[in-house]
């Protein structure tokens, strides 16, 4: 019997340690279609699709970039008057399972606060998410022109 159990012990053991389940919240993500808008100095937003192909939720808690020396999450809500205005999302960016997460133009999306350096069309820039397991992932945005969104900041 003592045998038995050291067997079906072992084959746990082994079973645990096969599993596709992700060591970390960024090895579950991809990031396509990731751009940003032009600037050439102040704030601009960063766009993307962040798809969780795991089976557990992820959160995107903060980004960077070289481009700005500040970024923060940001969100498009209805201010007290009606008018909508950007203000930090709250926790960051949650991404269920199997789910896709689209940063667009007029909702959730990445604001790069302090614009380093003139980002011109057609050139590429890092931006770095990081996740609520501190784990990150970096991708290549496309600057783009783009005239619409200009969202009042809430602060």
């Amino acid at each position: 019997m003592k045998k038995l159990l050291v067997a079906l012990a072992s084959f746990a053991l082994l079973a645990g340690c096969s599993s596709d389940i992700p060591a970390t919240e960024s090895e579950s993500v991809t990031i396509r279609e990731a751009w940003i808008k032009s600037a050439d100095t102040g704030m601009t937003s960063a766009f993307a699709e962040i798809q969780n192909t795991g089976d557990t939720q992820v959160r995107v808690v903060s980004a960077q970039s070289p481009a700005s020396s500040m970024m923060e999450l940001h969100e498009v809500v209805a201010s007290a008057d009606g008018t909508m205005v950007m203000k930090p999302k709250e926790g960051g960016f949650a991404v269920g399972a199997q789910e896709t997460k689209v940063l667009q133009a007029g909702g959730d999306h990445i604001m790069l606060m302090d614009v380093t350096s003139p980002l011109t069309p057609g050139a590429d820039t890092d931006i770095t998410l990081t996740f609520e397991d501190g784990s990150s992932s970096t991708f290549t945005a496309q600057v783009r022109e783009f005239a619409g969104a200009q969202e009042n900041y809430g602060g």
